[in-house]
């Protein structure tokens, strides 16, 4: 049977719907809106707060957008507060888990007919019924939102969707979340204006059905909207473990034990945390990198393992590249998308650029050149030290083309 109430719920919604104006720069403009009407005290479906209506009924928005310039999800909310006759009475609005009235004359922020307006801040979309006093007294903190503070949250959740499990995050979806709004950093305006078109308006439960389907579409859309790299090749001897440490097997070329290198341990695990994939690319027998990094529990840190003895010929060979990229799911087209690090320029460094793969260069040791004798040989870029590595791939993620900015400036545009 259908609900006779509603009809008039869905006009109420309507008729009070909030009018949103955004920074002319602003990247991220809202998906949805759901609505839910209180004609009695109660809680409210989609945040932590209880609604109390004020003589009339109370219009609860929540406003959903696909991303914030600090996460990935958003949730802010509008409340509307009729009196018994009808009339708009009070406003409320969500501003960083807080629950803040809007005023500016008479108790009401400035009205559309029977609608509020609210202005919401760059970036963030918390509530003000006041541009001025938004760019007063949070213009400092928006601008560093805005720009070095963008993406750190990466995929948002702490909100009742992820904690419910709806919807799950993986570390390269955060690391690609991450690298998509550091690409948005804009600088606010504190110009504000109304969108051309309005976001649907639909009853909360329909939009409590779509938040978790649309968070993970945007999240798999990542995968192919932002340039990223999708692998990183990295070497053994003098790059992970001190060949001067090593200890063979008499008579031999297998490698009993070694002792890491300062920074390793730590590196591949800031590497793994930040979901990139690896793959071991090394000249030598099985056994010796079997031995030397299960030793030290790296083995399993590495999605593949590519290795001389298996593949049957040495790094430069391009035989051995191919390979690798084979192994993670790869192909030539895919080169630019991948880093090599090594310490050999001979093998590691000219193998890589012989390819087009980028190659990072670790110069610590004397034991090999660490001058380039061909063209070939040369880095694209050079480290000495593990530590600065997970840094480095950052830069060059960010350096990465992937798309034009997201917001129009309509003052260039109409200049």
């Amino acid at each position: 049977m259908s609900n006779p109430e509603a009809p008039s719920d869905r006009d109420l919604a309507d008729r009070h719907r909030p009018v949103l104006r955004f920074d002319r720069r602003e990247p991220y403009l809202p998906v949805r809106i759901g609505y839910t009407v209180f004609r009695e005290p109660g809680q409210s479906p989609s945040s932590k707060f209880a609604v109390e209506p004020r003589g009339g009924v109370t219009i609860e928005y929540a406003i959903y957008y696909d991303w914030d310039i600090g996460h990935l999800y958003d949730l802010e909310h509008v409340w509307v507060h009729l009196d018994a006759h009808g009339a708009v009475a009070v406003v409320e609005a969500s501003a960083h888990g807080r629950r803040e009235p809007m005023m500016r004359k008479a108790g009401l922020p400035l009205m559309e007919g029977v609608r509020p307006i609210l202005f919401a801040e760059p970036g963030k979309h918390a509530h003000w019924a006041d541009p001025e006093a938004m760019r007063t007294e949070a213009g400092e903190r928006l601008r560093a939102c805005c720009d070095g503070l963008a993406g750190h949250e990466a995929v948002h959740r702490g909100n009742l969707f992820h904690e419910a499990g709806a919807y799950s995050a993986l570390p390269h979806q955060d690391r690609l979340a991450r690298l998509k709004m550091q690409g948005d950093r804009f600088e606010p305006s504190f110009e504000f204006s109304t969108p051309d078109t309005d976001a649907a308006l639909v009853p909360w439960d329909d939009l409590a059905q779509f938040v978790p389907q649309r968070v993970a579409s945007v999240m798999a859309a990542l995968e192919s909207d932002i340039a990223h790299l999708k692998a990183i090749f990295l070497d053994c001897g003098d790059t992970l473990v001190d060949e001067g440490t090593e200890i063979k097997r008499p008579g031999t070329d297998v490698v009993l034990t070694a002792e890491l290198l300062e920074g390793a341990s730590a590196t591949l695990a800031a590497l793994r945390a930040a979901g990139h994939k690896l793959i071991l690319v090394a000249d030598g027998p099985r056994e010796t990198f079997s031995n030397i990094l299960g030793q030290h529990g790296l083995w399993d840190q590495f999605d593949a393992h590519v290795i001389s003895e298996d593949v049957g010929e040495l790094k430069p060979s391009a035989k051995m590249f191919d390979t690798a990229l084979l192994q993670a799911g790869l192909t030539r087209a895919d080169v630019r998308h991948v880093v090599m690090v090594g310490n050999n320029l001979e093998r590691d460094i000219a193998g890589a650029n012989g390819v087009g793969i980028a190659s990072v260069f670790f110069s610590w040791s004397d034991r090999r050149s660490r001058v380039p004798a061909a063209p070939l040989q040369t880095p694209d870029y050079v480290i000495t030290a593990l530590a600065q590595l997970p840094g480095l791939l950052e830069s060059i993620e960010l350096a990465m083309p992937f798309r034009a900015p997201a917001y129009i400036d309509q003052a260039q545009q109409e200049a």
